[in-house]
Parts: structure tokens; sequence; C-alpha cells
């Protein structure tokens, strides 16, 4: 029997929910308003969510909450309000980006099915290992990876346990999502937060290329892949979208549904797509699935391109109004009726109280405990004020037992015919009774008790002593560094399977450098990243890339966070200090002044914070020159990922430059015209970091530096080391700098 997969449809309001469950959604993924990436769909409120759930399950469809963002300090307290609220629902899973989160949720809420989220950047087989130690149960894997890098994946998941979820329909990222800050920087939306603003869409000033457009990308569709995800293994298809309406949202789902269907019943796929071009497209990709990342997979015109598919443009609108309508009609019907709860009390003073319930067909009789009192007599289990007593009338009691929160009943006949006026009953009696009654509901399930935020050792604000860092690529770099008491970081590359060997010489070499892993590891590259950890066994390293950290875990290697793991809270670094026994962190750039001084450090954990910095807005798998400058070669292949060394400018409508690089053996980057420079950070918060690093990889934009690197290092020790001019000489010798974040935040 072919496996059958799981159809997970976008939901951003409650008519896309119903709309891919009448399409034939075997779930749905949607965000509440607030905690979610899609924070500009309308998302839904958490009074809905038990009625959803009631209508998803009704209909065999299950539901997932999206919780995909990086959480800061001061939201830590209401998340877990949430959370304690969510684990007494029927909610079948929650898809999470921040580890801190996740590391809340493997020991505090295991009851909650974990799925990561697409932002955790996953592409290797450490990262999935990584994640699975933090009980992820399903991972959303990145969408650059070709069929073969799926396949591989999706294996190694299994042998954890983990499934997978691969995208097959919807919008394209240009960036690894998760390492993107192309609207933080620009515009402070931070796409971390749910807030991405779409930079790579927007129209910039006409490229040597003739394009408008260089850096929008086609939409994805695998609709004609079915087979090859088939034979990967995959066991969830994801549909992107919860920022589209209703009808875009049914028929792709339906559509999808159709092709599954089909397969199921005779192994054999459709080549009809005609229907996902009647609904919002920007043309359609499958480059990187098969591989095929080349030109074509870019389109000049971010708008919907559906009416270029028809040569009868009013067939078009015609049938997208039919469509509008028939799904429509088939929404409206679709509801999930309220059930009726009566409620009926009785008894006298002196007497127990009494309570009949009923719920459809079923019926539960609970009694009080104590006694009912007259009005004005002491009321059994009132202890000193602690316990309040309640007058039974009517008002007092239908606000007590509103079932406000759980919108699948609604209180109906509400009977006190029975009940003498103006007794008397303690609140905590009430109160066990009105929880008696929601387990009753929950079908016998007493549910989870709440937990408490986890407190934070409080720390002692000592002033440290930092130590300057500088980050390296080449090995000419190094004589600059030859007079310097600073740490040494050799960044390694993307690409590192082809000079793998000449790395492993230069280490050896060079005793003092540290390596520094990128954030992108894939196939062969990550297997060789492991090889050199296990042949140089370092004191210590900096990983971008969690899979990495956990190999240096397994390997009992001193390894710290880098940058782009984004650690932006405590609960994060207590993630990485208990589960991995990492080392220390970098915290986020993204951070402000006043939600870096939030964070509480794991005792016996180095705080790092990168002063001096090329900044990069996205890191992306595609060539992003050829768009600008032209290329020869229509296709990415390996010798453009070792070889290449082009470099590209764009300037978008606001007159802002953009600095595309290429390095040989790593992808290319789009990089912000200014160099982050934040030199206030030493002496705004002199208790918090071991380490300030300074990057001097050599990335031209628009900033300028007057002196050479040995001079220029030698400044900033001074700087870390508490000299009050460095700062002002800083401001002098280095020109046209930002560090926006730091006073605005994400």
């Amino acid at each position: 029997m072919t496996k059958k997969f799981e159809l997970l449809a976008p939901g951003g309001d409650i008519e896309s929910i119903k709309a891919a469950i009448v399409a034939g959604a075997d779930a749905v993924y949607c965000g509440l308003s607030h905690f979610n990436a899609r924070n500009r769909a309308i998302n839904i409120e958490i009074g809905d969510l038990n009625l959803i759930l009631h209508l998803a399950h009704s209909n065999q469809c299950k539901v997932y909450l999206t919780i995909n963002i990086l959480i800061i300090d001061n939201e830590f307290r209401s998340l877990v309000n949430l959370l304690n609220k969510l684990v007494n629902t029927t909610l079948d899973g929650v898809i999470v980006q921040d580890l801190g989160l996740l590391y809340l949720l493997s020991t505090q809420f295991k009851s909650l099915e974990i799925h990561a989220s697409t932002q955790l950047t996953s592409h290797n087989a450490g990262q999935i290992v990584f994640l699975g130690q933090l009980g992820v149960e399903r991972i959303n894997l990145c969408r650059e990876l070709n069929i073969d890098e799926v396949a591989g994946l999706v294996d190694i998941g299994h042998k954890q346990g983990i499934s997978s979820e691969v995208f097959v329909h919807g919008s394209y990222c240009l960036g690894f999502s998760g390492i993107c800050y192309f609207s933080s920087v620009l515009e402070g939306k931070s796409g971390n937060r749910g807030r991405c603003s779409q930079q790579c869409r927007d129209q910039y000033q006409v490229t040597k290329q003739g394009n408008r457009f260089p850096l929008n990308l086609k939409d994805n569709s695998v609709f004609k892949d079915l087979n090859l995800l088939a034979q990967a293994g995959v066991d969830a298809l994801k549909i992107e979208g919860r920022m589209k309406k209703y009808d875009y949202v049914y028929t792709v789902v339906n559509s999808w549904r159709q092709l599954l269907n089909q397969f199921y019943s005779s192994g054999k796929t459709q080549n009809d797509d005609t229907a996902i071009y009647r609904v919002f497209n920007r043309t359609f990709t499958n480059g990187f699935l098969l591989g095929e990342i080349d030109r074509d997979m870019f389109i000049d015109n971010p708008r919907d391109s559906s009416a270029l598919h028809f040569s009868e443009k009013d067939d078009l609108y015609a049938a997208r109004n039919h469509i509008e309508r028939d799904v429509t009609v088939k929404i409206e019907k679709l509801r999930a009726q309220t059930l009726p709860l009566s409620i009926k009390l009785s008894g006298a003073a002196g007497e127990r109280l009494q309570i009949v319930v009923r719920a459809a067909d079923n019926i539960i009789h609970l009694s009080s405990r104590s006694y009912l009192a007259a009005n004005g007599t002491i009321v059994a289990g009132q202890k000193k004020g602690l316990h309040p007593a309640i007058s039974l009338d009517r008002d007092s009691l239908q606000q007590h037992f509103e079932f406000h929160t759980d919108s699948r009943y609604r209180l109906g006949d509400f009977d006190l015919s029975e009940l003498e006026s103006q007794v008397l009953l303690s609140q905590k009696e009430l109160t066990g009774i009105h929880k008696k009654i929601r387990s009753f509901l929950n079908h016998g399930t007493n549910g989870v008790a709440p937990v408490e935020l986890p407190r934070l050792p409080r720390q002692r604000h000592e002033r440290l002593k930092p130590n300057l860092s500088i980050l390296i690529s080449s090995a000419e770099q190094l004589a600059a560094c030859r007079d310097s008491t600073a740490t040494i970081y050799f960044q390694l590359p993307s690409y590192l399977q082809h000079n793998y060997g000449k790395f492993v010489d230069l280490f050896r070499e060079h005793r003092q450098l540290i390596p520094w892993f990128p954030a992108v590891l894939i196939g062969a590259d990550y297997s060789a990243a492991v090889q050199l950890l296990r042949l140089l066994r370092p004191q210590q390293i900096v990983t971008n890339n969690m899979g990495i950290g956990y190999e240096a875990f397994k390997m009992g290697i001193s390894w710290v966070a880098g940058p782009y793991l984004n650690s932006i809270n405590s609960y994060t670094l207590l993630c990485l200090k208990e589960k991995f026994n990492c080392s220390g962190a970098f915290i986020s750039n993204e951070l402000s002044q006043d939600q870096i001084k939030m964070i509480t450090k794991p005792v016996g954990f180095d705080l790092y914070y990168s002063l001096y910095h090329p900044i990069t807005l996205l890191t992306s798998r595609q060539c992003l020159v050829q768009r600008i400058d032209g290329c020869e070669k229509k296709v990415v292949d390996a010798d453009c990922i070792q070889n290449c060394t082009r470099t590209a400018t764009i300037t978008d409508m606001k007159n802002r430059s953009l600095y595309i690089a290429k390095s040989r053996g790593n992808y290319q980057c789009l990089y912000h015209c200014k160099h982050f420079l934040n030199s206030e950070i030493v002496t705004d918060l002199p208790h918090m970091f071991t380490q300030f690093l300074i990057d001097l990889n050599p990335i031209k934009n628009e900033t300028t530096v007057q002196w050479e690197p040995a001079s220029l290092i030698e400044l900033f020790e001074r700087l870390v080391t508490g000299d009050p001019q460095a700062r002002e000489e800083l401001e002098v010798v280095i020109q046209n700098t930002s560090n926006e974040p730091y006073h605005r935040g994400i």
C-alpha cells in the first residue's frame, strides 16, 4: 500500500481554516494574535481555539499552533500562561523556533507535541539529533534542499523517531529562513519576530541586466514531483500561505487532495495543475527540490501572475468568482455548533449544594463537600478571609459558571428554582465544583495543573575584564594579529569538503586559531566539518550551526554558540548550558540595550558580543549576481560555490545601496551598506560580557577605515580594556557605521 502523507494547510483566520477542512486537509497550522511568525495575518484569538479544535477534530483534521518566533525575556511569563491553557486543550502540537521555548516545553509541558519550525534552518543530521534531544517530534526541513538531501535527512529523522515535513507549495524565501535579517536591519521589522516586510520582493533601480525586481523568486510548487517525495519517505506536505484568503487555501488544498487521492488509488500522479494557476502565484518553480538552482527561478514581477497563464482573462476572473462563491457556500455549511450546557442547582441552608449538569446526552451529578449557610452566618471553609463566601444568586452564579474560555459550549438553561435564596458557599468550594465540571466536559480528564515559570538564579553583577577576539578568514590576515593578545577565530567556509585537508593543516600549524563554523553546512560539507572536529579535537570552537554544537558536545569539546544561533533570552542560554554543555553564547545583535539587560546568564556561562562586523542581511543558495551584472553560467554548481568571488551592488528606491559578495567556498550573501559598530555597549553593560569580537573579513561597502588592521586591532584592545579615549578615536578612524538595532531592538 502506498504510504500516506499528512496534507498540512495554512489557516490565517477561521474562514481559511474552514476552507482547508472542506478541501480535505489532514491538518491545519494557525497562529494566535501573539507569538507567531505571521503577525500580519488576521490570526485567531485564544477564546476561539477550542471551537476550532472541536470543528477540526469533528472532521478528522488536526490543528497545530504556531509559536514560531524568538521570545524576549519579559514575554516568558505571559507565554507560560498561554502554555498552561494549551495543555488543557486537545491541540495536536505546537510549531516552535525559540530554543528557550523548546527547553520549557521539553521540561515543563511534556504533553504538548513539538514541531520544529522552518525558522530553525534544519538542513543536516546533527541538527535533527540536537532537536530530538529537546523533544521535537517533527522537523520542517529547509526549502533550499534537493530531493537527495531531503531523503537522507528523512531517514536520519526516522531512526530518531522524528517525522519530516516539506514545503510543497507557496512562497519561497530568497535567504535561509531563521538567519535572514534583511527586514530587521532595513525596516526594524524582524522576520524572527513574524514581522518580515519582504524587502526581497521590492523594486530596485534597474540593474545592468534590466531587472527591476532582481531578488524576487517565483513561487514553489512540486505538484508534479509527488513520486520523489514518496520515495524519499517524507511524512507531511506543507502548503505555505497564512496570509492568503480562504478561496486560495481551498483551491490549493483541494488540488493537492485530488492529486494524493489519485496517487493512493493508482500509484500514479496527474499532470494537470491548471487549478493552482487560477489563484495567486508568481508562476512556479521546483528548482530547489530538483537541485536545478538557476536564473529561471526568478521572475521580474512580484505581483499575481495568474493572468499570464490564461489566454482568455474573462474566463480566469469568472473561474475565480465561481471558486469564491462555491467555497463560501461550503464553509458556511461547516459549522462547529456550540453545545448547550444546562446546569441545575438545588439545596437549602444546612444542606449540601446539589448540581446536575447536562451536555448533549451526557449528565453528571455533583454535590458540595460543605453545607450551605444562611446569609449572615459563617461559611464552612472560610478562614480569615482567604476563601470569601459567595452569595448564590443568579448573577454571581451565572458569572462563575460562564464557560467563556471553552467556546465548545454555551451556557443554556440555568435552573435555580429549587435553590433557597441568599444562601452562601465558599469561593473555594465553587472553584472545585467548576473544575469537576470542566473535567466532565473534557471526557474525564482532570487537566494538567498549571506550572510556574522556572526561576532563574540571581546574578552578582561584577565588573568583568573582557577580552578582545578577532574573526579572520584567511592565513594572510594572521600577520595583522601577530602582536595582539586577542583570541583569534578562523571562519571556515560552508563548502568545506573541497579544501578540507588544507584547513586541517592550517589549524595544526597555527594552534592558537579557534575554528569558527558557519550557519549552513549541508550534506558532505557537514560530514567534513564533523571529521575536522574529530581530527583536530580543538580545546574550543564557535559554531553558528547547532548540528556542529551537538557533535562538539558528544566529543567533550568546549563550544560557544555563534551569533547566528539567535540567542536572545535567558532560557535559550539555560537550554544550551544544561542540555548540551555549551560554555557560552554570542548575544544576538538584533537586541537593544534594554533587551540585553533583561538576560540572566547561567552560572559558569560566558556571554560574547560582536562589536564590529559587516552586516549580513541574508545568505542564499541562489546566485544573486546573475540578476544584476549577469553571468555566462545558467545553473549554480559546485564550481560556483568553490571558486566564484564576484561582487555586485543594487540600489533600492530609497537610494540605499546593498552589496552582494561571494567568497570562495561560501554561499552568496547580501550585505548592508554599512558595517555594524557598537562601542557603547562596552561601558553600558560592563558586568555582562566576557569577550567582544571584531570581524576583519574584507567586505567592501560604504564604511571607511583609515588605519591598517594591526593598528585597528590595537585601538579596539584599548576600547575593551577601558581606555576612555579609544571610543572617540574609533569614531574618527571608522566612519559610516550603524548600530541602530542596539537602540531599536528586535
